[in-house]
């Protein structure tokens, strides 16, 4: 997630804006994408003011909300479909539908969401949010909620 930043390509915008504020309903969609949506739904939400990664395993494409800058969120595609949806960076805006927002610290997150599974990651930690469905993740860097992520079945947590 944090090293593929910096492969981001502009591209002309439409009338959909890419996602300054998103909300993550665990289990069910990140900044109202779904886990299965087509290319097509995607961008009827988001725009077509995406880059997208010249050297991701996946297709992924990025939308921020100003070019070259890292703030925003991200979907990967397999077959034409997502397969996994997540925040870039720290984007100020975004919550869960429990209230828990990005900037908060871990304290909050522990207290709102229980049990939790952490995974250490390479300069941050997943916690895998409990309950059925997809698999939603808070991303915590420094003690502070960071990012989230909706993924699906046999994605790895750590981005």
């Amino acid at each position: 997630m944090l090293a593929a930043l910096t492969v981001l390509l502009a591209a002309p915008g439409t009338s959909a804006a890419p996602p300054d504020a998103g909300l993550l309903a665990p289990g069910r969609s990140l900044g109202g994408i779904a886990l299965g949506a087509s290319r097509a739904e995607v961008v009827a939400s988001w725009g077509r003011a995406f880059g997208r990664c010249r050297f991701c395993p996946i297709e992924t494409l990025y939308f921020n909300r100003f070019a070259f800058r890292p703030e925003g969120a991200a979907v990967e595609l397999g077959q034409d479909r997502v397969v996994a949806v997540f925040t870039l960076w720290a984007p100020p805006g975004w919550r869960t539908t429990d209230g828990l927002r990005i900037d908060e610290p871990l304290a909050r997150l522990e207290a709102t969401y229980r049990p939790l599974r952490r995974s250490a990651c390479r300069g941050y930690d997943a916690y895998v949010l409990p309950g059925s469905g997809a698999r939603s993740v808070v991303y915590v860097l420094d003690g502070r909620v960071w990012g989230f992520a909706l993924l699906g079945r046999g994605h790895a947590v750590c981005l």
